[in-house]
């Protein structure tokens, strides 16, 4: 064959190799929730407008019943009664929802659209004054992950690496569910997908050992932030509770304190999340909470009922499959979306 035609036979072909090796990077780069893993770009802030459209089932359940209950100027007592059975369905909670009526009927408004107002504002107010922001006081901090089967748990670790890695820390992820089947290997494809190292064990390893071995990868390798995820467990089986407890000592133990322990709640999952909370506590002493799935829900007032009852504050919300849909809980904006105009 004519040698000037191979070669130019060959340069085609480096070419279209080129080409295609360019064009899948970009498309992993722009994947979203179960694609092909591949590293992606810097998150953007989710402006407020964006909120309200994600968290569009709750809001219209929220805005329909206000909508009938609110467009009035005769505030009676049945007024106030169907106010506060509006904001129990959204699961406000019981009290929380009697708490903010009583203020908002305390602020004297004149009609619909004042106590419209004041709703808006007092519930603001009740989120007001917790520390949201991620407490990183050691080197490397150490971000502990519980929660319930099917919160979207190894998700949100993900997502969570995504936001510290955009924001200029170096993160180590641990894979500590080592009984569920092929749980290692999820959160691998996710840390390749992110660009952080996953430090694993054998399926049916001690979830201690691997956390250990975890928190010394991320020492060794001058990481900033070590996150274990934990096998997802059902909060009223004590001995995984007790198996919890023990990851968590561990930890301790080596690294002085566990910065985080971040409790993953399935926003649909209503008021049973705050028993769920609460045992979590109990085992581990949970310091924040990550709400999943407050797109896909009407129960989006859950957020503030978790808060109310236990103190705990909401420090993420996931509103949407996206890696950039875990996104910072902001009580202003998360009030205004739900009820804003």
């Amino acid at each position: 064959m004519d040698p000037i035609l191979i070669g130019v036979i060959v340069a085609v072909l480096v070419i279209a190799v080129a080409a295609y090796v360019i064009t899948s990077r970009l498309r992993r780069d722009t994947t979203i929730e179960g694609s092909a893993p591949g590293r992606t770009t810097a998150p953007t802030k989710t402006p407020p407008r964006i909120l309200r459209d994600r968290l569009g089932k709750t809001r219209r359940a929220i805005s329909d019943r206000l909508g009938a209950v609110l467009g009035t100027d005769k505030l009676d007592a049945e007024f106030w009664s169907d106010l506060e059975d509006t904001l129990v369905a959204a699961d406000l909670g019981v009290a929380a929802a009697t708490e903010v009526v009583e203020k908002v009927r305390q602020s004297a408004p004149e009609d619909g659209a004042a106590a419209q107002a004041a709703l808006q504002r007092h519930l603001a107010q009740m989120l007001e004054g917790r520390d949201r922001t991620l407490r990183r006081d050691s080197k490397p901090s150490v971000l502990l992950v519980v929660g319930v089967n099917g919160t979207g748990k190894t998700t949100s670790i993900a997502k969570l690496a995504r936001h510290l890695e955009a924001n200029g820390a170096s993160v180590v992820l641990g894979a500590a569910d080592t009984f569920r089947a092929a749980a290692g290997a999820q959160l691998r494809t996710w840390g390749d997908r992110v660009g952080v190292r996953v430090v694993g064990g054998q399926e049916g390893a001690d979830p201690a050992s691997v956390a250990y071995d975890a928190y010394h990868a991320g020492r060794s390798d001058g990481a900033d932030v070590v996150i274990v995820d934990t096998a997802g467990r059902l909060h009223s089986k004590a001995n995984l509770m007790d198996e919890l407890a023990k990851i968590a000592r561990v930890l301790r133990r080596e690294a002085g304190d566990i910065d985080e322990v971040l409790l993953v709640i399935d926003g649909t999952t209503g008021q049973n999340a705050i028993e769920q909370a609460r045992t979590f506590t109990e085992a581990v002493g949970v310091t924040g909470i990550m709400v999943t799935k407050l797109d896909g829900t009407a129960r989006g007032g859950m957020a503030i009922a978790v808060e109310e009852e236990l103190d705990i504050p909401v420090k993420f919300i996931g509103v949407g499959e996206g890696m950039d849909d875990l996104i910072p809980f902001e009580p202003d904006v998360f009030v205004d979306a739900l009820l804003g105009a």
